[in-house]
C-alpha cells in the first residue's frame, strides 16, 4: 500500500513539472514585439488610427502596451495554457487601471496570438467575442518582423 502512495505521489509531481514546463514554453512564444491587426472592444472597432501605432512589447513575465508613443497599460502576467480556454491574468502596473486585476484568455498560433480580456476586477471572459455591453477586449497581435 505505501509502494502504491509513493507512485501516485511521484505521478503527481511529475505531472506538475509537465504543466510547469507547457507554461515555461509557452511565456517564452508569448515574448517579443507584437502589432496589432484587429481590436474591439463592446462591439466598438478600435480606430485604424489606433490599431495601426499599437505595439505590445512581453518580456520576462511583463507586458506593455503603447498606442503611439503613450503608455496605454503595463501589466506583470500569468498563464495556464493547460485550461480551455488558455488562462491569463494581468495585475496592472500602469495606465488608467493600475493596481486592479483584469483577467482573460488568449489562443497562441504561431506568429499571431489573440486575447479577450473583461473589465477590471470582473469575470473572466468564456469565449472569444466583444458584444456590445460584455465589457470585454477583443484584439489580435501579429509578431513583429525583426
Amino acid at each position: 500500500m505505501r509502494i502504491v502512495a509513493i507512485g501516485i505521489a511521484l505521478l503527481a509531481l511529475a505531472g506538475v513539472g509537465v504543466a510547469q514546463d507547457a507554461t515555461k514554453k509557452e511565456m517564452a512564444q508569448l515574448e517579443g514585439e507584437w502589432t496589432m491587426v484587429s481590436g474591439e472592444r463592446d462591439g466598438q472597432a478600435v480606430p485604424d488610427e489606433m490599431r495601426k501605432t499599437a505595439k505590445r512589447v512581453v518580456k520576462d513575465g511583463e507586458t506593455t502596451v503603447e498606442i503611439g508613443s503613450q503608455l496605454f497599460m503595463k501589466a506583470k502576467f500569468t498563464i495556464d495554457p493547460a485550461k480551455k480556454p488558455k488562462a491569463i491574468d494581468y495585475t496592472m502596473t500602469g495606465g488608467p487601471n493600475d493596481g486592479k486585476k483584469v483577467l482573460g484568455i488568449y489562443e497562441l498560433d504561431g506568429d499571431t496570438v489573440k486575447f479577450c480580456f473583461a473589465a477590471p476586477d470582473k469575470d473572466r471572459p468564456t469565449e472569444f467575442a466583444a458584444k456590445e455591453g460584455s465589457g470585454w477586449t477583443l484584439s489580435v497581435w501579429k509578431r513583429a518582423k525583426k
